[in-house]
């Protein structure tokens, strides 16, 4: 809603209701602020905009600071809630346990990569398996410092959002980054919930 500013009608009609105003406590007088009181200190005093430092051609302008909100990938997994066995959960973690089945998808793009793992996670749930490891790869550094930033290694970063996400979410029950001899922080190993 956009104020109108007021003409000389309002102005007249004001003054003729405030004509015969009178104070409810009229042995009361409480000194009239000043403006600048009610306004906010911000607003009291214009603060002078800063100067840019002179600028000369060849040197250097400072580095862009990136700003990135969501925490690594590695974070997310490891502060997940464990919905799995803890004991199995420590000796997935130490890498006692072997997985039952592995893909790899090294190399592929987003659109190829998506329906090979919902195919793989669907399956080694409907043969009965527990354990298995996806191979993601560590990935490129990709970013050339556009607006943007682009996170190092795409399928690293995408693989556990697609197995948190229907079809494999009813699949699933725990992914965690995979344990140095099975790929360290290049792979995952996923806990698959006991088939119905």
């Amino acid at each position: 809603m956009t104020r109108r500013r007021l003409n000389s009608d309002d102005i007249a009609l004001w003054q003729r209701v405030t004509e015969d105003v009178q104070r409810l406590h009229p042995d009361r007088v409480e000194p009239v602020k000043p403006l600048a009181e009610w306004l906010p200190p911000e607003v009291q005093t214009p603060q002078p905009k800063p100067r840019l430092p002179a600028f000369q051609i060849g040197t250097r302008a400072n580095p862009v600071i990136a700003h990135d909100l969501l925490p690594p990938v590695e974070r997310r997994v490891a502060t997940a809630p464990l919905r799995m066995d803890a004991k199995a959960f420590k000796r997935l973690t130490r890498g006692k346990l072997d997985p039952e089945a592995r893909i790899d998808l090294h190399g592929m793009t987003l659109d190829r990569a998506h329906p090979v793992l919902v195919s793989f996670i669907l399956s080694s749930q409907a043969q009965g398996l527990r354990l298995v490891l996806v191979i993601t790869g560590k990935g490129k550094d990709r970013d050339e410092g556009g607006p943007i930033p682009v996170r190092r290694g795409v399928l690293r970063n995408q693989v556990p959002s697609w197995l948190a996400l229907p079809p494999c979410a009813q699949a699933v029950l725990q992914v965690v980054q995979a344990h140095v001899g099975h790929g360290g922080g290049g792979a995952y190993y996923v806990w698959l919930r006991k088939r119905r």
